[in-house]
């Protein structure tokens, strides 16, 4: 695995620590990144206090990122709106219920139906004039806003060492499965201006890459 969600819950290893069975490799779940999410757009977004969250009820370890989510909304005094995607016609419902819960901002977590229809949430997002932050950088290459996670990268040429080390002999089931170490920002500032956003000048230099 390069890069997979929540290989426990998704029933591939017994653990993190002795995947015990015959796949090992790297998870993109982390237990910080839902707190440096929430931090970012509390940073960029004035008055955070509502914020929706898009998430898919039936991809495997959106439960564990939920409850992450939850803890670092009450430390920043933010409160949540979860709505569930489960097929295209959801996306268009979900910005609707977005405008309407007044979110000032979403989290947008990774999931088949997201990745399967970058193009019309990207601009469902730009229409709606909130600040979106997504889980991968494709999102943003494609005109959304932000993103911070896990670089994809990193992540595969980590898996390299584990097709090295199992050519070499080892066994997948006692090489434990490794999370993210890196993380990346990238921010669209094109896509900012178009939605009335100004980023500060401190996260802008934190940032990894900027879109212009």
């Amino acid at each position: 695995m390069a890069a997979a969600g929540d290989p426990v819950a998704s029933g591939f290893v017994t653990s993190l620590a002795r995947p015990g069975a015959n796949i090992t490799g790297l998870s993109i779940l982390a237990p910080e990144l839902s707190g440096k999410q929430l931090e970012l757009l509390n940073e960029i977004v004035p008055k955070l206090s509502r914020v929706a969250v898009f998430e898919t009820s039936t991809t495997p370890g959106t439960p564990q990122t939920l409850r992450e989510m939850e803890v670092a909304a009450r430390a920043f005094g933010v409160k949540l709106e979860y709505l569930d995607i489960l097929d295209f016609n959801d996306i268009e419902t979900a910005f609707r219920a977005a405008r309407q819960a007044r979110a000032d901002a979403i989290v947008a977590l990774g999931g088949p139906v997201f990745n399967s229809h970058r193009t019309p949430i990207v601009e469902l997002a730009t229409r709606s004039r909130i600040p979106v932050m997504y889980n991968v950088s494709e999102f943003v290459e494609a005109g959304g806003l932000l993103t911070y996670g896990a670089s994809w990268p990193d992540l595969f040429h980590r898996a390299a060492t584990y097709v090295d080390k199992i050519l070499k002999g080892a066994k997948p089931g006692d090489l434990p499965v490794e999370q993210p170490t890196k993380f990346e920002l990238i921010i669209n500032l094109k896509t900012a201006q178009q939605i009335g956003l100004t980023i500060p000048p401190n996260v802008l230099a934190r940032a990894d890459r900027v879109i212009k």
